[in-house]
């Protein structure tokens, strides 16, 4: 495994050595066939691509590689720097930044951060199954919320709804949101390519929670699958439950297929739905993005059942500003006391490879 090799820009040097890393395995059945590699990590603020599509410019991962083993996740290819494979080495051989909570902390206390939004959940879920024994994330709400930092969270996984209380409490000193990606309800659909997440049911029931506990949910409809989950009417139908569950606003995107992620995913296309194959080679035949007309004509009608069922189109959300028990404000600063000055990125910045 080529560790020297994950490096800032590809030519700086690599974000952790190969003396610190620690591989793991567990023999229970949540982590059967997966090996953890736990390392600490150089640094953890990830700077976003000036040519990505991304409306933010920060992010942060604890995790590289994930189980829930989506076969079309468009991150499979941050493994090859690894000279892991993008197919079964991204569902199960996953590295963990063990000292992100404390390295985040210290790089929203320097001089130099702005405070700008930090977006988790771009690259691969922090809320993935491996997050329910390593708990990264309570460590880095807290650090975002003592610093008053504005986030986003995407996730397919319900363990948000541990962290439940750190949100509400990140939420009543900065902007705050949290986004379920919920692309179709077809269980034996879930079942074929989201082996390893929720189901779609619980990932609702996930957002109902978030929507009565004050927090104000979206939904990333996402993906789209053509000629799998498209028809109106199950179009029709995944919009009806989104706004069943609460979502205030729901984003539909359709399937992208990038190096490593197109590989696979047309693997378990030709295994899977054989007739398939040409369709999709013909509407993906001008690179990795369904023809606009296409991703127009499925953005058209999920906002026309969104308006039926009183869910709007995606828009930037804003904070849901909550009331903290007296307990818990200190640890963000006194009720009624600003914030402290935001400062700027730190020294050493990581590029983030891939996103949508």
């Amino acid at each position: 495994m080529r560790w020297d090799g994950l490096n800032r820009d590809d030519a700086a040097g690599a974000l952790f050595g190969t003396d610190a890393v620690t591989s793991r395995t567990f023999d229970t059945p949540g982590f059967r066939g997966i090996t953890f590699h736990e390392i600490r990590a150089r640094t953890i603020l990830n700077r976003v691509p000036g040519a990505s599509r991304m409306p933010f410019e920060w992010t942060v991962n604890p995790y590289r590689g994930c189980s829930h083993a989506c076969v079309y996740c468009f991150a499979r290819r941050t493994h090859s720097y690894l000279d892991l494979d993008t197919g079964h080495d991204f569902d199960t051989q996953i590295v963990v930044k063990t000292n992100a909570a404390e390295l985040l902390r210290r790089e929203l206390a320097a001089p130099r951060w702005k405070g700008e939004h930090v977006a988790m959940g771009t690259n691969v879920d922090c809320y993935q199954r491996a997050e329910g024994r390593y708990r990264l994330m309570p460590g880095i709400l807290q650090a975002l919320r003592d610093h008053a930092n504005p986030f986003s969270i995407l996730t397919k996984g319900s363990l948000i709804l541990r962290d439940l209380e750190l949100v509400r409490q990140a939420a009543s000193v900065t902007e705050v949101s949290i986004a379920l990606s919920v692309g179709f309800t077809d269980g034996e659909l879930w079942r074929s390519v989201e082996p390893g997440t929720p189901s779609p049911e619980t990932r609702l029931a996930v957002c109902r929670t978030l929507s009565e506990n004050g927090i104000t949910p979206t939904v990333l409809m996402a993906p789209v699958l053509p000629f799998l989950s498209d028809s109106p009417e199950q179009l029709r139908a995944t919009v009806r439950a989104i706004a069943a569950a609460g979502a205030v606003s729901i984003t539909p995107l359709v399937l992208h297929l990038r190096p490593g992620a197109r590989e696979w995913y047309m693997a378990w296309l030709g295994r899977n739905h054989p007739h398939l194959v040409r369709r999709y080679e013909a509407l993906y035949a001008g690179g990795a993005y369904a023809p606009t007309w296409y991703q127009r004509r499925v953005t058209r009608q999920v906002h026309e059942f969104a308006a039926e069922f009183g869910c709007g189109p995606g828009r930037r959300g804003t904070a849901r500003r909550l009331d903290l028990p007296r307990q818990d404000a200190g640890r963000a600063g006194e009720p009624g006391s600003a914030p402290e000055p935001p400062a700027a990125p730190p020294e050493a910045e990581n590029t983030q490879l891939t996103l949508l």
